[in-house]
């Protein structure tokens, strides 16, 4: 069923080929054909336009128009079969492409320098995230709501260090399904070793928690799920094993 949302159009006349946004595509939406970018499939357009800033003509535009709805289940299942077969990933806008910053023998692990970033990939958001991320395998993993960082001073260092990350807002973001599918996919595929969810003292913050145990519990494989609640002061109110 077609619905009116936001989502990708080409001038072909604009358009040479390059293929600058086919890289910074991560949805893989857009192939070169007969000489010219297209867009392959509508539902493989989330309408974000992180194409955009890659096309040195300007042909490329968001429009609002009669499209079926962006299927990102579809996408994961894609991502993770160009995984398995070793297909590079597209380089294009860092928001969305998978990038590894962990030191091959764990250097990071003794970076303790004030304000250094204990960041070990990207992207983090749970929407962009996959989790077949190599990052991801047999990790220790922070499911963090949005505001946490912000509001406790030594997110990076207690939190971050040596674990994969991502974050979301169970109030502001859609996709629910998906984000317990991606949770429960990095408990059985990823074969994480723990998750710890990070939440704020506020009602809206509950759904977090509670999407993260629902995907456990629906998971064949059984693991450990900490819970820590941030006060909205900044300091740690509570944590505790879910």
């Amino acid at each position: 069923m077609k619905t009116k949302r936001q989502i990708i159009k080409i001038d072909e006349a604009k358009c040479y080929g390059c293929g600058n946004c086919v890289n910074g595509c991560h949805e893989g939406a857009l192939q070169i054909i007969d000489g010219k970018a297209r867009l392959i499939s509508d539902l493989l357009c989330d309408g974000l336009g992180a194409c955009m800033g890659e096309c040195p003509q300007g042909a490329i535009k968001i429009e609002e128009r009669e499209a079926v709805p962006y299927e990102e289940v579809k996408v994961m299942e894609d991502m993770k079969k160009e995984e398995q077969h070793g297909a590079h990933e597209p380089c294009g806008c860092p928001g969305g492409r998978t990038m590894d910053f962990r030191e091959p023998c764990g250097g990071e692990e003794d970076a303790d320098t004030a304000g250094a970033s204990h960041l070990r990939q990207w992207p983090v958001q749970l929407h962009l995230v996959s989790p077949m991320a190599p990052y991801f395998q047999k990790a220790d993993v922070v499911v963090a709501a949005d505001c946490t960082a912000y509001a406790y001073g030594n997110f990076h260092k207690d939190f971050i260090k040596g674990k994969a990350i991502v974050i979301a807002c169970p109030k502001l973001d859609d996709g629910q399904e998906i984000y317990a599918e991606k949770i429960q996919a990095l408990i059985e595929d990823a074969k994480v070793n723990t998750l710890t969810v990070v939440t704020m003292d506020v009602p809206c913050c509950s759904g977090l928690l509670s999407m993260v145990k629902q995907a456990a519990a629906a998971s064949s494989r059984k693991m450990p799920v900490k819970h820590v609640l941030i006060s909205i002061q900044g300091g740690i109110k509570s944590e505790a094993w879910a």
